[in-house]
């Protein structure tokens, strides 16, 4: 173990929080986390105090078990038993601790090994503990494109050490409200606390996001859906696409263009194109009459069905 053992990690599995196993690969873990951010966000969920709050703990879980380093740290905490437990047994010389007697683990394994809450090792002279730094938390706002690409920026912070600015990398496909996790840059001390930016993206005019898909409505004529079409659609890069609707499409139907999402490390999101028919607002009197022939044509109501579910819920 090489970081520093945080009250937190003993007091909650964060494998539970994300749904995976203890010995699930880094692979499955991301795709969980993804899942679970996607279906708790706050933009999907407005006025949701609950979802917002497991929305923390999902972000929370993966910022730990999510890396690679600070998992192992996690894991072998873990391994030291509850807080309040001990090494050893009672009246059997081993030593006990509290959690929070833990700041940098070599001020621990000093302590088992030296004996005693930061007094003289064998041989060694007393040396007063080190506090770890304080974690700190940083807003930053980015474009819907900066969101999409991905991008690198610069932070301004200001804390107990004076103002200070730094580079922040934002990976491509980050979502509203994400934190992104740096090691090691919050507040001062041994070892320093960590960053949490807060990334705030706003809408966008035409696209939609779905976390690694964009989403695109796309308005259609009565006549194309009932009898089917081939129409474009913009994509994000900028050019288009041809998308067949097929016939009798319903108002609402989402088709998907594979590929033409957001770009993202494990492949290409795709683009989710949802139809919206377009009824006419004002008809001229050939559309009149050709919609009113095609009424006297039609003997099928859509409504049937309702009918038939209410009275059958009534017996």
């Amino acid at each position: 173990m090489s970081g520093e053992v945080k009250r937190e990690w003993f007091e909650n599995d964060y494998y539970a929080v994300l749904g995976v196993a203890e010995n699930a690969p880094h692979e499955e873990i991301t795709k969980a986390y993804r899942k679970l951010a996607r279906k708790y966000h706050p933009d999907a969920n407005p006025g949701d105090a609950s979802a917002e709050e497991r929305f923390k703990e999902i972000s929370a879980a993966y910022d730990v078990v999510g890396d690679e380093s600070t998992r192992s740290d996690y894991d072998q905490a873990r391994r030291m038993g509850p807080i309040g437990g001990g090494f050893g047994g009672p009246g059997g010389g081993g030593y006990e601790f509290n959690v929070e007697d833990l700041g940098d683990l070599s001020g621990l394994l000093g302590q088992m090994c030296g004996g005693g809450f930061g007094g003289p090792g064998p041989g060694g002279p007393r040396q007063a503990r080190q506090r770890p730094g304080r974690d700190q938390e940083a807003r930053l706002a980015i474009s819907f494109d900066e969101a999409v690409r991905g991008t690198t920026t610069s932070i301004s912070l200001s804390d107990g050490s004076g103002n200070r600015s730094m580079k922040v990398r934002i990976p491509s496909g980050v979502v509203d409200g994400q934190r992104i996790r740096l090691r090691g840059k919050g507040g001062p001390g041994s070892p320093p606390g960590d960053l949490y930016v807060i990334v705030s993206v706003p809408e966008h005019p035409v696209f939609g996001r779905d976390g690694n898909r964009l989403t695109l409505d796309v308005p259609v004529t009565i006549d194309e859906a009932a009898l089917g079409a081939d129409v474009d659609v913009p994509t994000y890069e900028g050019d288009s696409v041809t998308v067949r609707i097929p016939p009798g499409t319903q108002h609402g139907r989402t088709l998907r263009v594979r590929g033409a999402g957001v770009p993202h490390d494990d492949g290409d999101g795709d683009l989710l194109v949802t139809v919206q028919v377009a009824v006419p607002k004002n008809l001229s009197k050939k559309q009149r009459e050709a919609l009113e022939a095609f009424a006297e044509l039609s003997d099928e109501s859509p409504r049937r069905h309702l009918f038939a579910r209410a009275e059958a819920t009534t017996r």
